[in-house]
Protein backbone atom coordinates (compact mmCIF):
# COMPACT_ATOMS: atom_id res chain seq x y z
CA UNK A 1 0.00 0.00 0.00
CA UNK A 2 1.44 3.33 -0.63
CA UNK A 3 2.79 5.70 1.79
CA UNK A 4 0.09 8.97 0.96
CA UNK A 5 0.91 11.92 3.14
CA UNK A 6 -1.13 15.12 2.23
CA UNK A 7 0.51 18.67 3.22
CA UNK A 8 -0.09 22.28 1.91
CA UNK A 9 3.58 22.65 1.44
CA UNK A 10 3.01 20.74 -1.79
CA UNK A 11 2.01 22.59 -5.23
CA UNK A 12 -1.27 21.33 -6.61
CA UNK A 13 -1.15 18.62 -8.83
CA UNK A 14 1.96 17.31 -7.23
CA UNK A 15 3.50 14.84 -5.39
CA UNK A 16 7.34 14.21 -4.49
CA UNK A 17 8.54 10.90 -3.60
CA UNK A 18 10.84 11.27 -0.69
CA UNK A 19 12.16 7.97 0.27
CA UNK A 20 9.17 6.03 -0.81
CA UNK A 21 6.75 8.29 1.37
CA UNK A 22 4.59 10.55 -1.36
CA UNK A 23 3.90 14.09 -0.74
CA UNK A 24 1.09 15.39 -1.92
CA UNK A 25 -1.54 18.83 -1.46
CA UNK A 26 -4.25 16.36 -2.40
CA UNK A 27 -4.78 12.83 -2.64
CA UNK A 28 -8.00 12.84 -4.91
CA UNK A 29 -6.17 13.41 -8.41
CA UNK A 30 -3.80 10.18 -7.08
CA UNK A 31 -4.97 6.86 -9.11
CA UNK A 32 -2.85 3.98 -9.66
CA UNK A 33 -1.21 5.46 -12.31
CA UNK A 34 0.20 8.49 -10.20
CA UNK A 35 1.09 5.48 -7.92
CA UNK A 36 2.84 3.19 -11.08
CA UNK A 37 4.68 6.28 -11.41
CA UNK A 38 5.55 6.59 -7.65
CA UNK A 39 7.25 2.83 -7.58
CA UNK A 40 8.86 3.15 -10.85
CA UNK A 41 10.87 5.89 -8.97
CA UNK A 42 10.84 3.49 -5.90
CA UNK A 43 12.55 1.04 -7.79
CA UNK A 44 15.54 3.34 -9.18
CA UNK A 45 15.93 4.51 -6.03
CA UNK A 46 16.62 1.43 -4.47
CA UNK A 47 19.01 0.44 -6.60
CA UNK A 48 20.88 3.51 -6.25
CA UNK A 49 20.78 3.08 -2.55
CA UNK A 50 18.50 6.11 -2.36
CA UNK A 51 20.50 9.17 -1.61
CA UNK A 52 22.91 9.07 -4.94
CA UNK A 53 19.41 8.80 -6.79
CA UNK A 54 18.81 12.34 -5.62
CA UNK A 55 22.20 13.73 -6.26
CA UNK A 56 21.79 12.52 -9.70
CA UNK A 57 17.75 14.10 -9.48
CA UNK A 58 18.88 17.19 -8.94
CA UNK A 59 22.49 17.43 -11.18
CA UNK A 60 20.74 16.03 -14.09
CA UNK A 61 17.83 18.57 -13.65
CA UNK A 62 20.28 21.48 -13.18
CA UNK A 63 21.84 20.88 -16.14
CA UNK A 64 18.90 20.25 -18.59
CA UNK A 65 17.92 23.74 -16.79
CA UNK A 66 21.05 25.38 -18.01
CA UNK A 67 20.21 23.90 -21.73
CA UNK A 68 16.79 24.44 -21.95
CA UNK A 69 15.91 27.09 -19.18
CA UNK A 70 12.49 25.77 -19.31
CA UNK A 71 11.76 24.48 -16.12
CA UNK A 72 8.85 21.76 -17.28
CA UNK A 73 11.14 20.61 -20.03
CA UNK A 74 13.71 20.09 -17.66
CA UNK A 75 11.67 18.34 -15.46
CA UNK A 76 10.30 15.50 -18.20
CA UNK A 77 13.77 15.10 -19.64
CA UNK A 78 15.19 13.65 -16.38
CA UNK A 79 16.02 10.01 -17.24
CA UNK A 80 14.15 9.24 -14.20
CA UNK A 81 11.09 10.98 -14.91
CA UNK A 82 11.69 9.45 -18.92
CA UNK A 83 10.85 6.07 -17.80
CA UNK A 84 8.16 6.52 -15.36
CA UNK A 85 6.38 8.59 -17.73
CA UNK A 86 6.97 6.16 -20.53
CA UNK A 87 5.62 3.46 -18.48
CA UNK A 88 3.51 4.57 -15.71
CA UNK A 89 0.15 3.69 -17.34
CA UNK A 90 1.66 -0.01 -18.11
CA UNK A 91 1.31 -1.64 -14.57
CA UNK A 92 2.54 -4.70 -15.04
CA UNK A 93 6.21 -2.95 -15.92
CA UNK A 94 7.65 -3.18 -12.80
CA UNK A 95 7.64 -7.23 -13.42
CA UNK A 96 9.87 -7.15 -15.96
CA UNK A 97 12.10 -4.06 -15.43
CA UNK A 98 15.52 -4.48 -15.89
CA UNK A 99 17.93 -2.55 -13.52
CA UNK A 100 18.76 0.75 -14.49
CA UNK A 101 16.19 0.77 -17.15
CA UNK A 102 16.32 4.61 -16.75
CA UNK A 103 19.53 4.68 -18.83
CA UNK A 104 18.50 1.66 -21.69
CA UNK A 105 17.33 1.75 -24.80
CA UNK A 106 14.17 1.20 -23.91
CA UNK A 107 13.99 4.12 -22.63
CA UNK A 108 12.49 7.20 -24.61
CA UNK A 109 15.59 9.61 -25.81
CA UNK A 110 14.83 13.33 -24.23
CA UNK A 111 13.83 15.74 -26.59
CA UNK A 112 15.24 19.28 -25.84
CA UNK A 113 14.01 21.26 -29.07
Amino acid sequence: MARIIETKLMPDGFCLNLFGLYLTRDRSWIDRHVINHERIHDAQQRELLWLPFYVIYGLEWLWLMARTRDRDRAYRAVSFEREAYAFGHDLTYLRRRRAFAQWRRETPPAILR
